[in-house]
C-alpha cells in the first residue's frame, strides 16, 4: 500500500472513532430530561396532591390550557372569599376615590382608621376643594407622605367642584386626569361604586398573576391587558377581589402559606412557601387567621361569614 493510501485509511479509522466516541455523549442528557418531565407531567394528570417541591407545569402551556387554569383558580377562590368586596370604608363615589388616593404606600386599614374624621369635617368636594391644606394635613398624618396626599385629595376635589359639576366621573379617561388619580385607582371606583368591570392592578395582583404564571410581565398596564384577555369581563371586578383577598389572607409576598393554600394543585410555584398544613395555618391573615379585617364597617355578607370588623384609630 502507497504511502498516500495509508494516510487516507488512517484518517478514516480516526473519524470513525472519534464519531462513535461522541455519539453516546449527545444523547445521554436528553435521556434524562425526558424521564423526569414524563414523571411531573403522570403526577398532575393523575391529580395527586402537590409534591414537598416546587412543581412547574409542564413546558409549553397552551393558551387554551393557560385560560382553562386560570379561570378553574378564579372559580375556586369564589368559594374561599364568597363576600371578597373591596376594602375601604366608603358610602358614595367621592368617598371612594380620596380613599384610594390616600391608600397608596399604606394599608386599607390605616386609611380607614383616618377617613372618618376626613368625611365628618369634609364631606363633599366642595368642602374638601375649599379646606385649609395644613387643617388636612394634620388629619392625613398618620397615613404617610401626608402632605402629598393632600395635595392630591385637594386637587382632585378642585378638579371635581370645576370640571364635573361636583360629581365623580364614571369614564375612565376622566377620572385619570384627576389629582393622584391612575389606571388602578380609576379601576377601582368604576368596578365598585359604578359596576363597569376592571382589573385593579395592584401589588398583590402583580405578584400572584406572575407567581401563577398567568403572565410574565411587569408593567401594570401589561399586566392588566394580558390578564384581561383571559377571562371575560364581566369577571373583571371580582377577579381582582379574589387574587388581591387571597394575596393578603394566604399567598403572602415573603411566606406564602401554601400548606394552607386552596390552589395548591393549580399553582406551579407551590413550595415557595410553607407546605405543612399546621405551620402554614399560623401565617394566615385577618379573618382565615381569626383577626379583624381592614374595614371598620364592612358588608353584612362579610361579617355573616365569621369576619369581624377593624378597630378605629387608637383602640387598643
Amino acid at each position: 500500500m502507497g504511502s498516500a493510501a495509508k494516510k487516507a485509511a488512517s484518517s478514516r479509522r480516526v473519524a470513525s472513532a472519534a464519531k462513535e466516541a461522541s455519539a453516546p455523549v449527545r444523547k445521554a442528557p436528553a435521556a434524562k430530561k425526558v424521564t423526569v418531565a414524563t414523571k411531573k407531567a403522570t403526577a398532575r394528570i393523575k391529580g395527586t396532591a402537590p409534591a414537598r417541591t416546587v412543581v412547574h407545569p409542564p413546558g409549553g402551556e397552551s393558551r387554551t390550557a393557560l385560560v382553562r387554569r386560570a379561570r378553574r383558580i378564579n372559580r375556586e377562590l369564589a368559594e374561599v372569599y364568597p363576600y371578597a368586596h373591596p376594602e375601604l370604608d366608603f358610602t358614595n363615589p367621592f368617598q371612594l376615590v380620596v380613599a384610594t388616593v390616600l391608600s397608596a404606600q399604606t394599608t386599607d386599614l390605616r386609611v380607614n382608621q383616618t377617613t372618618p374624621a376626613l368625611f365628618a369635617r369634609y364631606p363633599t368636594p366642595e368642602d374638601l376643594a375649599a379646606a385649609n391644606p395644613e387643617e388636612v394635613e394634620e388629619i392625613l398624618r398618620p397615613c404617610g407622605f401626608f402632605r402629598a396626599k393632600t395635595k392630591s385629595v385637594i386637587g382632585l376635589s378642585k378638579a371635581l367642584v370645576e370640571d364635573f359639576g361636583g360629581e365623580v366621573p364614571g369614564r375612565l379617561e376622566d377620572l385619570v386626569k384627576l389629582p393622584g388619580v391612575g389606571r388602578k385607582t380609576a379601576f377601582v371606583v368604576l368596578g365598585n361604586a359604578f359596576g363597569r368591570p376592571g382589573i385593579t392592578v395592584d401589588t398583590h395582583f402583580q405578584r400572584l398573576v406572575r407567581r401563577w404564571q398567568w403572565t410574565g410581565e411587569t408593567d401594570p398596564d401589561k399586566i392588566e391587558a394580558a390578564i384581561g384577555a383571559l377571562f371575560p369581563k364581566s369577571d373583571w371586578t371580582d377577579l381582582s377581589h379574589h387574587v388581591i383577598w387571597h394575596g393578603r389572607r394566604i399567598c403572602h409576598a415573603r411566606k406564602p402559606a401554601c400548606g394552607a393554600c386552596p390552589i395548591a394543585p393549580l399553582c406551579p410555584a407551590y413550595g415557595e412557601g410553607e407546605t405543612d398544613p399546621e405551620k402554614a395555618k399560623k401565617l394566615l391573615k385577618y379573618e382565615k387567621g381569626g383577626f379583624p379585617g381592614q374595614r371598620l364597617n364592612p358588608p353584612q355578607a362579610y361579617l355573616d361569614a365569621g369576619g369581624k370588623p377593624a378597630p378605629p384609630l387608637g383602640a387598643g
